[in-house]
């Protein structure tokens, strides 16, 4: 089984996925990761700042992965922001059939209302170099857009709305509750 876990930043990909790969003990990819190896090792030159470049340059890196993963019947959590909204176009039935997809959207409430925890949880998982360009405007724009993206292309996405534990803590048991026996331990 494939979990795809997308969202905007902050919104606590990273902090699901690692909570996944604790109780379901699948490997993990990080976009993040994926990205950084990339750019640090010069195989682009692309930048941290190329957000709609990277989606075009990483998906179909990630979608061959996660293609190799099903064939050899592998459990993976793929986990970023650089995953495409139209995801599925790059599959056939017989991929879709093991991906789990989730995207992860916090409200204009939620963050206007808690912006300063999002912000002092940022480095819950991992450590975060440069936070300073996180704005709430633009988390506020950024999720909107997620969210009406979800909505077009008919694609699962949790609503954090107002208790960000319970309400990844209800994701992490929808996500569990989807997975067939036969992928458990």
């Amino acid at each position: 089984m494939i979990i795809i876990i997308t969202g905007g930043t902050h919104t606590g990909k990273t902090t699901l996925a690692q909570s996944l790969l604790t109780s379901l003990h699948y490997s993990y990819l990080s976009q993040d990761h994926l990205k950084m190896g990339l750019i640090r090792s010069n195989q682009t030159t692309l930048t941290v700042e190329d957000d709609d470049a990277l989606v075009d340059y990483l998906w179909p890196i990630t979608c061959e992965i996660i293609k190799t993963a099903i064939e050899n019947k592998q459990n993976l959590i793929v986990e970023g922001c650089y995953i495409p909204f139209n995801w599925q176009n790059s599959f056939d039935a017989t991929y879709l059939e093991s991906i789990l997809f989730e995207c992860l959207v916090m409200t204009e409430d939620y963050i206007k209302t808690s912006f300063e925890t999002i912000k002092d949880e940022a480095n819950r998982v991992e450590m975060r170099l440069d936070d300073s360009q996180l704005s709430l405007e633009n988390m506020i724009k950024e999720n909107h857009a997620n969210m009406q993206a979800c909505q077009t292309n008919q694609l699962s996405m949790t609503l954090i709305q107002s208790d960000y534990e319970y309400e990844l803590r209800q994701l992490h048991d929808k996500i569990r509750g989807r997975i067939k026996d036969d992928y458990l331990d």
